[in-house]
């Protein structure tokens, strides 16, 4: 992008940072939550790129309104985002962090001992909450690499593979060992997982949260695994992030907790940023993004820069 004009490179991921360091703006490439102070005051913005997939960082009505272009780069990070439930699915049920807690504190045979409740992953039941990217790759390693049986529930059905059997949020959760959470956050997928949602999933169930902090309500999924009535959850996304220090989760050795880094890889850090970049080209050289996501202002951009 260095290439392409002048690039300026915010120095703190923090709103107020961004407000202040984003003056004079013609494309802002977005890894943190910009205002829609900026979507206004900035009258050459033609576009704002999301480094990655989720639009939640970015005023996408304001920008609508205001003849800014939308764009993302979808499912560069879909494999690692995968990946990383996958990798937790199977720390979390052969008890992972406390086998390594106990063999380097207390030696072997303490580490050993946890061996006897492990369980495997290979032929149980993955509900995916969401069948985009995420939800389509990782339904293939669950189903192709570990012969799991996958659920799903999605706003869009038609988009499910073939062989995945996709149904009711209540349905899924009835019958999923491990419920993986790969929606985006909404009015409707706020506080989608709750006290009652909780009750209706199976007894040592395990949850999977890749999806955005405030799709689970923290308190009653903290009294679940505080009781043993899940059997254990990965976090990597949460309400308030940074995590505070002091927060509950840190004392509980049946939750793998990650800082928002389930679709961060080198490779696909090169995916997003190759992605970002031919979209900043795109838009530069007078062309629509590949991957637009806010059409209806188009009429309204090239007014203005017509």
């Amino acid at each position: 992008m260095e290439e392409l004009g002048t690039l300026k490179i915010a120095s703190a991921p923090d709103p107020d940072a961004i407000l202040a360091e984003s003056a004079g703006a013609e494309i802002i490439v977005v890894r943190a939550p910009i205002s829609p102070k900026i979507i206004t005051r900035e009258m050459k913005l033609r576009a704002t790129v999301r480094h990655g997939a989720g639009l939640d960082m970015i005023p996408v009505d304001a920008a609508t309104e205001a003849g800014v272009l939308v764009a993302n780069v979808p499912g560069a990070n879909a494999i690692t985002v995968a990946e990383h439930v996958i990798w937790t699915s199977l720390a979390l049920l052969r008890k992972h962090t406390l086998v390594s807690a106990d063999l380097r504190s207390d030696g072997w045979a303490a580490g050993r001992r946890h061996s006897d409740t492990g369980r495997e992953l290979s032929g149980r039941t993955l509900g995916i909450v969401g069948m985009g990217n995420v939800g389509r790759a990782l339904s293939t390693m669950a189903k192709m690499g570990f012969g799991m049986t996958v659920l799903t529930h999605t706003r869009r059905p038609e988009t499910v593979p073939e062989g995945i059997v996709a149904g009711s949020f209540e349905d899924l959760l009835a019958a999923s060992d491990i419920v993986a959470l790969c929606c985006p956050l909404t009015a409707q997928t706020k506080g989608l997982i709750n006290a009652d949602t909780i009750a209706g999933m199976k007894q040592d169930a395990i949850l999977i949260n890749v999806s955005r902090g405030p799709v689970v309500e923290e308190q009653p999924l903290i009294e679940a695994l505080r009781t043993n009535r899940l059997g254990g959850a990965a976090l990597d996304v949460f309400d308030i992030q940074p995590l505070p220090p002091e927060h509950p989760y840190f004392g509980m050795d049946n939750v793998i907790l990650t800082p928002h880094m389930a679709g961060i890889t080198e490779e696909s850090m090169l995916r997003m940023g190759q992605g970002a970049a031919s979209e900043v080209r795109r838009i530069l050289a007078g062309d629509l993004p590949e991957n637009l996501i806010n059409p209806e202002a188009v009429a309204l951009y090239r007014s203005r820069f017509s």
